[in-house]
């Protein structure tokens, strides 16, 4: 791509950005339903930019000091190092909190922690996915402690707390997700009637989060698709999500229905996406147990769910299956990693010849999701974030300091 197409392509995208009524200044980005069109658009056009200026090597470093600091209470590989990928491109310093290594091991409160990391902070990144009805609780405790601290003037500002996964959404996700459909599509509007089937596939784990698949339903049919979700009888997501992607859908054009089977899911769609995940009542009993330190009980629910997860080896993402889609050659999409039958696991989610088909575009999905976060971060903090990035690339000042 050539400097003077990609300054036209960053110029409409920031046109597009002046335009938005995002909302998103001096607030949190916690649920995506609990925010605009708008809001999310924003964010798709200021990742893109930010894409963009970091291929073509313009510096879009807009703070020059300041802490990003991040909290993982969950395991994670793309998620922790793309919010530091995303920290690094806006020029904040990345500080992961260990709660082992800090005095919230000894007690101290979550009003009191948050409030004393956050003295030179524009952004908290917190994954807290695991325990249902914990993750976005705490999430919000947080945020309450930090409207407090800067309220009162112990904090100079006030920074930005970014769900990087609860146990309700995963919206850094999700949205990576939609730019990876409208780039593949070449606009949102062009998403509208597309059919895509979120689907629960098996896999020889337990207790995976519900957090993908209600983000995608709680996000998808606000864009005019039909959005089809299936899963086995028992495995069921969150009433209340469900309800908001069947309002989003009637309120858009689209559509929202539930199935019983993969295939039927799977026919004629434009893109599938098969993930497995617990359902909601295993998580909400597995957090009472983890509550009571009930190991026995937690034992025993596993290798309850594990045998009930068995039933079902048939929901696989397969050749055969993919077939059934549109023209046979639908997108497959995934949050990764997969489980790949006879690569990761004896039999999992997906065949490995559906993997590794398109295996490059789930990384294409995946590389989205820095600039998805640093979008959060700046739309966040700056209340013009268009001008700040117009700025960087009228000064064109390289990434790389030559």
């Amino acid at each position: 791509m050539s400097d003077h197409t990609r300054e036209e392509l960053i110029s409409a995208l920031l046109f597009s950005l002046d335009n938005l009524d995002t909302g998103l200044y001096n607030r949190d980005f916690l649920l995506t339903w609990e925010n605009s069109t708008d809001a999310i658009e924003g964010v798709l056009d200021a990742a893109e930019s930010i894409r963009l200026m970091m291929e073509g090597g313009i510096s879009t470093r807009v703070f020059d000091t300041g802490l990003a600091i991040s909290l993982f209470r969950d395991q994670s590989t793309r998620t922790r190092f793309a919010y530091a990928s995303a920290a690094s491109l806006l020029g904040l310093s990345l500080s992961e909190l260990d709660e082992k290594k800090t005095q919230i091991a000894h007690g101290e409160t979550v009003r009191e922690t948050a409030n004393m990391i956050s003295f030179a902070a524009e952004s908290i990144g917190i994954r807290d996915d695991m325990y249902l009805g914990e993750g976005d609780a705490f999430m919000r405790e947080v945020s309450e402690a930090l409207d407090e601290g800067y309220q009162e003037g112990v904090l100079p500002n006030r920074p930005a707390v970014i769900n990087l996964q609860s146990d309700i959404d995963h919206p850094t996700q999700s949205l990576s997700d939609l730019l990876h459909l409208r780039k593949t599509f070449g606009s949102l509007e062009n998403l509208k009637g597309k059919k895509i089937a979120v689907t629960w596939a098996y896999s020889p784990s337990y207790g995976k989060p519900l957090s993908v698949p209600q983000g995608l339903i709680g996000l998808l049919p606000r864009y005019g698709m039909d959005v089809v979700l299936a899963h086995p009888e028992g495995y069921d997501l969150l009433p209340d999500v469900v309800k908001q992607a069947g309002d989003f859908a009637e309120e858009s054009g689209g559509s929202f229905t539930q199935v019983a089977s993969m295939e039927e899911a799977f026919a004629n769609a434009d893109i599938v996406y098969p993930k497995s995940w617990a359902p909601y009542q295993v998580m909400e009993q597995r957090t009472a147990y983890l509550r009571g330190g009930d190991s026995d009980k937690l034992d025993a629910l596993e290798q309850e769910c594990l045998a009930k997860n068995a039933q079902f080896k048939n929901w696989e993402c397969t050749a055969d299956l993919m077939k059934g889609t549109k023209d046979g050659e639908a997108l497959y999409m995934h949050c990764l990693p997969a489980d790949i039958s006879g690569v990761s696991c004896e039999q999992g989610e997906v065949s490995a010849e559906v993997f590794e088909k398109y295996r490059l575009k789930t990384y294409h999905e995946a590389s989205y999701k820095p600039y998805v976060i640093a979008a959060m971060m700046m739309l966040c903090r700056f209340e013009k974030p268009a001008d700040i990035l117009r700025s960087l690339l009228k000064e064109n000042k390289p990434r790389r300091g030559f």
